[in-house]
């Protein structure tokens, strides 16, 4: 298509420029959604689609569920949009008084973004003021994870760790630096659950801070999990140590919940979960259950309250979007809640934990299958590359099992399962036969 040439049918794909997709493979032969319900999506070609990934990580009370439905419509019908500077809406209270209570600890207030990008951006500015406002404005370094995914915007690319998110755009922000992954395959390899060793892996901060001074570090940010690199279970004790650290020199502990949120692990939040408070926690996705883009990050009382000083007419902090604390989303976001509650959802990852381990675990025995990882209702299957050809295994598996009627998520050559946390049984047995046979079937 040339410069000047305009597209003349309303359903020519070539004006969609689609994230993270392979556009070219994508265009010659679509696989395309068209509507969705429970646990299962439905093509264009009317075929069934199992859920095995909640949509990106976001689906967690599965599709078209009738409590969300309804309340985004009658908010359309009341208040469409309210600005969130200087004005206020009641919903946007009332899902952050729900919120924080939901959150354990003194993570007692709540801040609208409209993505999980925005709300790891969001973080680290809270957490670069904080210190500035307290006196301590020498603490700019921040400190990523080598492997993190934090988003695309940034700030989020900086401190994340994975380097094909990276390598395209250049200059990344400077004061920033990485701590040592927790993956250890060879002690660590088949691992139900949390891998006994690597603690010790947190230790790699003290190195960090002998290297630049902790008193010039504003912050640590890490997934709990981490997801998007392909599911990366935290060893015994690693959350424990790295807060022990973030403690002694000061340090805002960041936890990136974007992924964890809302019921993955069998808990409402990793917090929870892990038994471990950060001093910020990041989240997006199953905020409302993926269905108006809303993202929220979650401060103490010690680091809100640093800003509430001085003259009591001037702006305390000077960020915000023109979308924070959307009232659709907000009514999105308290339906979602009121859903996870009413249907136990929270506990689900706990009560088919067992059930689901020993599926993600069932495949060990097929021949390209390199590692197995799995905690709540997560799992990752690793399979060996192909050499010189990168991703194309694990894609290969991706396209096979679209064919067969599950939906699966790939990274590299891993292959990520998440699915929405109303499956049940039948439905994981569905997922790991057909995968079984996926993976049978592809060179």
């Amino acid at each position: 298509m040339t410069a000047t040439t305009k597209i003349s049918r309303p359903n020519d794909l070539s004006a969609f420029w689609m994230p993270f997709t392979a556009n070219r493979q994508f265009k010659q032969t679509p696989r395309m959604l068209v509507s969705a319900d429970g646990m299962y999506y439905k093509t264009d070609d009317n075929r069934d689609i199992l859920d095995g990934t909640a949509g990106l990580w976001c689906c967690n009370a599965g599709h078209k569920r009738p409590k969300i439905v309804e309340a985004v419509k009658a908010q359309m019908d009341e208040l469409d949009y309210a600005p969130a500077f200087q004005m206020g809406h009641p919903k946007a209270f009332e899902l952050a008084s729900r919120l924080a209570q939901l959150m354990p600890g003194d993570l007692n207030h709540v801040f609208y973004t409209n993505s999980g990008s925005e709300s790891v951006e969001t973080a680290l500015k809270i957490a670069l003021a904080y210190h500035r406002a307290r006196g301590d404005g020498q603490r700019t370094r921040l400190i990523g994870r080598e492997r993190g995914y934090h988003g695309v915007n940034f700030g989020g690319i900086s401190v994340g760790g994975i380097s094909g998110n990276r390598k395209t755009f250049g200059q990344m922000l400077g004061g920033v630096d990485h701590i040592r992954h927790t993956y250890l395959p060879e002690e660590n390899g088949v691992t139900r659950g949390m891998p006994e060793h690597g603690a010790f892996l947190a230790d790699d901060l003290e190195r960090i801070c002998a290297l630049h001074d902790p008193s010039t570090i504003a912050a640590v940010i890490v997934e709990p999990v981490a997801g998007s690199t392909g599911v990366l279970i935290p060893p015994k004790g690693y959350l424990e140590r790295l807060r022990e650290i973030c403690t002694k020199h000061g340090i805002l502990l960041i936890f990136d919940e974007v992924i964890t949120g809302f019921g993955r692990l069998g808990a409402p939040f990793a917090v929870d979960y892990f038994g471990v408070q950060p001093d910020l926690v990041t989240t997006a996705k199953g905020l409302t259950n993926g269905t108006i883009p809303m993202g929220a990050v979650f401060a103490t009382d010690a680091i809100h309250d640093t800003f509430m000083t001085g003259p009591e007419n001037m702006i305390e902090l000077f960020h915000g979007y023109t979308y924070s604390g959307n009232p659709v989303a907000c009514a999105a976001g308290l339906a979602t809640l009121e859903t996870y509650e009413e249907e136990g959802l929270y506990e689900k990852g706990k009560e088919l934990g067992q059930y689901w381990e020993d599926a993600v675990h069932s495949l060990i025995d097929l021949p390209r299958v390199k590692d197995i990882r799995n905690l709540g209702l997560i799992g990752a299957i690793e399979l060996e590359g192909i050499d010189g050809f990168p991703t194309k295994r694990a894609f290969s598996a991706f396209l096979k099992a679209f064919e067969k009627g599950i939906l699966i998520r790939t990274t590299g050559d891993i292959i990520a399962l998440s699915p929405p946390l109303i499956i049940e049984k039948s439905h994981i047995d569905q997922l790991f036969g057909t995968l079984r046979e996926v993976l049978k079937e592809i060179d």
